[in-house]
């Protein structure tokens, strides 16, 4: 199955988001973009891929273990940002961004423990997709909105892993589902 551990805002978090993204659907060219839908927002730790169903207990064990050693931690979606040449477009966050970074280290180590090779190591860059683009798109306009936006802070208190079900039909428009598969409450053990 295609996983990846993830920390998932509150609905409360996502419905302020949904407000700043509607006022970014008005600008000119936002039907150029491919937005994600709000069920599919959340902060991507780590990705695994497709994982051996055998591979699953072992990577859901050590993501217990790194959710008991990590401390609940207060967060919040801020600014923005962009991926690429006009790629992707994002909210970042503001907060305890480095036990969000911490969170994300010890998410993608339980992953090499358990044997799943999750490529190489980069520095995780805190960001929540919220659009793509086909091709290049100027996204300056869109970054410089979010660069107001702040949303309400919340206490990250669990890791979650989480299946991704990619798109089928082939329909235009047509989201990614996301089902929790484990989750996994942060304790603070050090």
């Amino acid at each position: 199955m295609r996983l990846f551990a993830a920390v998932l805002p509150p609905d409360e978090v996502t419905g302020r988001l949904a407000a700043e993204v509607d006022r970014l659907r008005r600008l000119p060219g936002a039907e150029g973009l491919r937005w994600t839908a709000r069920p599919g927002w959340h902060f991507t730790l780590a990705f695994y891929g497709e994982v051996p169903d055998d591979l699953v207990p072992a990577l859901s064990d050590r993501l217990a273990r790194a959710a008991h050693r990590t401390a609940a931690f207060p967060l919040a979606l801020s600014g923005g940002g962009r991926f690429g040449q006009g790629r992707a477009l994002w909210t970042g966050a503001t907060g305890a961004v480095e036990s969000l970074r911490l969170l994300a280290d010890r998410a993608e180590a339980a992953g090499r423990k358990a044997g799943i090779d999750t490529g190489e190591h980069r520095r995780y860059q805190a960001h929540l997709t919220l659009a793509r683009g086909r091709d290049a798109v100027d996204l300056r306009p869109y970054v410089e909105l979010l660069a107001e936006f702040t949303g309400p802070a919340w206490t990250v208190g669990d890791l979650a892993l989480v299946r991704s079900h990619l798109p089928r039909s082939g329909v235009r428009g047509e989201q990614p589902r996301y089902e929790v598969v484990g989750r996994w409450v942060l304790g603070g053990a050090g």
